[in-house]
């Protein structure tokens, strides 16, 4: 099993700036892609950003790019998720995940950290 907890999360300005993290533990050395979703109230779930466990090949939701980046730190297993330019309408509850096998669906999610962006 892997265990994901994510922090970081907060209020904030709109125009400002959030860091995510997602610290990874248990069996991580079985996952092999980590990505980065939000859900706002009553919306679905939405992709936000990907990478592979080993580093590179990122990919990133169109309304995300060029505003959101996403990396890892191998020394200690946590992923982040650099939020900048940030709009209300970015708030949201954010979930990191993870996944065993590349191109299946992930297979392990953290417990979410709220995001509320102010006008």
């Amino acid at each position: 099993q892997v265990q994901l907890v994510e922090s970081g999360g907060g209020l904030v300005q709109a125009g400002g700036s959030l860091r995510l993290s997602c610290a990874a533990s248990g069996r991580t050395f079985s996952i092999r892609r980590t990505g980065w979703f939000r859900q706002a109230p009553g919306k679905e779930r939405e992709f936000l950003a990907s990478l592979n466990w080993s580093g590179g090949n990122t990919g990133y939701a169109d309304s995300v790019k060029g505003r959101f980046s996403i990396s890892r730190d191998n020394a200690d297993n946590t992923v982040y998720l650099q939020m900048n330019s940030l709009k209300p309408e970015d708030t949201a509850v954010y979930y990191c995940a993870a996944k065993k096998s590349f191109g299946a669906d992930y297979d392990y999610w953290g417990q979410g950290t709220q995001v509320t962006v102010s006008s």
